[in-house]
């Protein structure tokens, strides 16, 4: 039943942001949050003037339209994972002044715009904006570096045997 009732609200929100016709900012500027694969991060949202009903915490990446990732109904109730999102690696939590997001784990499609906000009379407010920027591996850097380097030498390789099959025709060549 708690299923059925879970997949009816979510329905539910969904349908209410699609239907926002208006969003407000509040609070505080973006800010960029650098870190490592497989690194835990938590972002943090801490500027409620009051405790709103209904807090949730998006990602937007690249352009794409925001994604729910969490939400609660009230603090410090459970929080609830929206689709796509319930691998194990997000947690949000309140301890009625701030609003968490924890991300274990982080991996390069972490990355994005994370934002809270809640939702008043059909209007996002968004409380706190994070910008998620999780850093390459250096082994892929190397990886591709290697790729590239082995790509141009096999042209490069090309170029002069082509080269030295022209200039020794030139030279054995008759007349010239």
């Amino acid at each position: 039943m708690f299923k059925h009732r879970m997949r009816n609200f979510t329905l539910i929100t969904a349908v209410l942001l699609c239907s926002l016709s208006w969003i407000s900012v509040s609070g505080s500027e973006s800010q960029t949050v650098e870190v490592q694969p497989g690194e835990d991060v938590t972002l943090l949202c801490s500027n409620f003037s009051t405790t709103p009903s209904q807090i949730y915490w998006f990602r937007a990446v690249k352009r794409s339209p925001p994604r729910c990732v969490s939400f609660m109904f009230e603090a410090p109730e459970p929080a609830i994972l929206c689709d796509g999102f319930q691998n194990g690696k997000f947690e949000m939590r309140s301890n009625m002044s701030a609003v968490f997001l924890k991300i274990t784990q982080v991996n390069s499609s972490d990355s994005g715009l994370y934002f809270c906000g809640y939702i008043i009379t059909k209007n996002l407010v968004i409380v706190d904006a994070t910008y998620l920027e999780v850093q390459e591996e250096p082994g892929e850097i190397v990886n591709l570096m290697s790729v590239i380097l082995g790509a141009v030498t096999v042209v490069l390789t090309k170029v002069i045997i082509g080269l030295v099959v022209t200039i020794t025709r030139f030279q054995t060549e008759p007349g010239l």
